[in-house]
Order: C-alpha cells, then sequence, then structure tokens
C-alpha cells in the first residue's frame, strides 16, 4: 500500500512539473522574441525552434511532426513524412538495429514479404556483427 502510494505521489508530481517547465520556456522564449520584436509567422518559427532548444535540443520525431504540421500533412502521408524526417535527423540510427533495416527496405522500395524477409535478414546480420 505504501509503495503503491508513493508511486502514485511520483506520478502526479512529474506530471505536473512537465507542463510548468514547458510554461517556463515558453515564457522564456515568449519574452526573447518580444525582444527582437517578432511577429506574425518569423515569430511562431522562433518560438519552436527556441522551445525546442531549451529541451535540449527535442527529440527527433516531436520536431519532424511539428514540420509536419506545418505543412498540414494527415495520415499516412504525415506517417511517411514523419519516418522519413526522423531518419534524416538520424532517428534511425540511435533506435536500434531494426529501425535502420526498415529504413534501409523502405529506400529500396522493398514491400510485403520482400520487405520483412529482407528485414529479418538485415537485423539478424547486424545482432551477428555486433557480437
Amino acid at each position: 500500500m505504501k509503495k503503491s502510494l508513493l508511486s502514485l505521489i511520483l506520478v502526479l508530481s512529474a506530471a505536473l512539473a512537465g507542463p510548468a517547465w514547458a510554461a517556463d520556456a515558453a515564457s522564456a522564449c515568449d519574452a526573447k522574441a518580444a525582444e527582437k520584436k517578432l511577429a506574425g509567422a518569423a515569430k511562431t518559427s522562433f518560438l519552436k525552434k527556441c522551445v525546442a532548444d531549451a529541451g535540449g535540443g527535442g527529440d527527433a520525431a516531436s520536431a519532424c511532426d511539428a514540420k509536419a504540421a506545418e505543412k498540414k500533412l494527415a495520415g499516412a502521408a504525415k506517417a511517411s513524412f514523419t519516418k522519413k524526417c526522423v531518419a534524416d535527423a538520424g532517428g534511425a540510427a540511435t533506435a536500434g538495429p531494426e529501425a535502420a533495416c526498415e529504413a534501409k527496405a523502405a529506400a529500396s522500395k522493398l514491400h510485403g514479404a520482400a520487405k520483412n524477409s529482407f528485414t529479418k535478414k538485415c537485423v539478424a546480420d547486424a545482432g551477428a556483427g555486433a557480437k
């Protein structure tokens, strides 16, 4: 009972701290934008970059999601764009051999059973090479 109560408290405190940090970063960036007298699209672009930089560079997925939103992409087009964007940003290399092999299969324009076979062999070869 004590452990579950402690876990609940930790989860709630983390959930409450997240939005507070985001608000601090956004307000600091907003102040910088006001200093530079930015408005409109220039201000929006500056704020996105500033908030991402404040988070330690931001992660590639959220940056790519933001780019997809700017392009007004939805559905499969958004998913495809985001996947390619993350791979181009180096996200595939850090996500493990599965993601790297998936990217290679996509680059080779493989689909269905051929893609599955290629990916399975690629992951196995990457595992054997790592040992």
